[in-house]
């Protein structure tokens, strides 16, 4: 008995093996029955229509896989960005080099005085210098972010470009906050000052200085030059800060077209802003004798305030009815 089913087992098998069997009486499973067919994909593509697949999570946006109009932001992000993004600062560094060559720096016509007059109180410098640190932070975290895999990979290589990036990522996110903080300290403490007047058409009209020796038009705490810094960065940092929380939090952005916008706004105006930035690192540095005082002790010469500041320093001492305080080696 076990010797026939064993038989029959075979048998059946070989039956199997020579296609004895009617092929449809065996069920056929095609597992691309409803995939997507090269044909289809091609034909979305050339509509400007998108493809999208199939997905369990909530976000319906992640089943998005090709949308051929990313393209256009794509080239705007690989290409036009990166572009305006160098020359924004190899220009201003440019200039500002061109500059010192044919001025020199900027020094004090009637030489220090040895007495020193309060400019910036330690609340005051302190919204400067976090404002100030935490956006070159940002700055710079942002422009590898653009260009540092072309212009950083190739110089330190993948491991070291991989930590800074990491680090740098993380270091955007979390300083925003205190960015956008110093941000409103500087705009409560310096706005009364920061209203343009006639004077400051007066400070135009002859270069504030700048580019003649002997020329010291008269300004109030704040010059049209300062003036024009302060707009640019309250400004500048509130769309900074806006479209950065906005991408911080895409659920909060209707569609990809908006995130796009909000992306590309915060990419021209971190290049236009860090440009006017360096120049004014440069004017408070290098550029002006005695200028880094006002935020470095808070205090400047009596001299270079008259020259820069006449206005100012009269206010000040007619506030006071005194005069400036001795520096302490006179």
């Amino acid at each position: 008995m076990a010797h026939n089913i064993h038989r029959l087992v075979v048998a059946l098998g070989l039956a199997l093996t020579l296609g004895l069997f009617a092929p449809q009486a065996i069920a056929q499973v095609n597992p691309t029955a409803q995939s997507v067919t090269e044909d289809a994909l091609f034909e979305a593509l050339g509509n400007g229509g998108s493809v999208t697949g199939r997905i369990t999570i909530p976000d319906a946006h992640a089943g998005q896989l090709i949308a051929p109009e990313n393209r256009v932001w794509a080239a705007l992000q690989g290409e036009t960005l990166h572009t305006i993004s160098i020359w924004a600062v190899i220009g201003m560094v440019a200039l500002l080099t061109l500059f010192y060559l044919v001025r020199g720096k900027i020094r004090i016509d009637g030489g220090m005085s040895g007495r020193k007059i309060l400019r910036f109180n330690a609340i005051e410098r302190f919204a400067h210098w976090t404002l100030a640190s935490t956006f070159i932070i940002l700055a710079l975290s942002g422009l590898n972010i653009i260009v540092g895999r072309t212009v950083l990979l190739p110089m330190i290589g993948e491991g070291a470009f991989g930590t800074l990036s990491a680090w740098g990522k993380i270091a955007h996110n979390f300083l925003a906050w205190p960015f956008m903080v110093a941000l409103v300290m500087i705009v409560v403490l310096w706005l009364i000052h920061n209203i343009p007047n006639k004077v400051d058409m007066e400070w135009i009209k002859q270069g504030g200085g700048l580019l003649k020796k002997g020329v010291h038009p008269p300004a109030k705490k704040f010059n049209a030059g300062q003036k024009l810094i302060f707009w640019s960065v309250v400004l500048g940092g509130a769309a900074l800060s806006f479209t950065g929380v906005m991408m911080l939090f895409p659920n909060e952005v209707a569609t990809f077209a908006d995130w796009q916008f909000y992306q590309t706004i915060h990419a021209l105006t971190a290049a236009v802003l860090s440009a006017i930035i360096i120049a004014h690192i440069y004017i408070g540095s290098v550029g002006m004798e005695g200028a880094f005082d006002a935020m470095g002790s808070g205090e400047v010469d009596e001299n270079w305030a008259k020259e820069h500041h006449s206005l100012w320093v009269e206010e000040v001492k007619g506030d006071t009815g005194s005069k400036a305080r001795p520096h302490p080696a006179e």
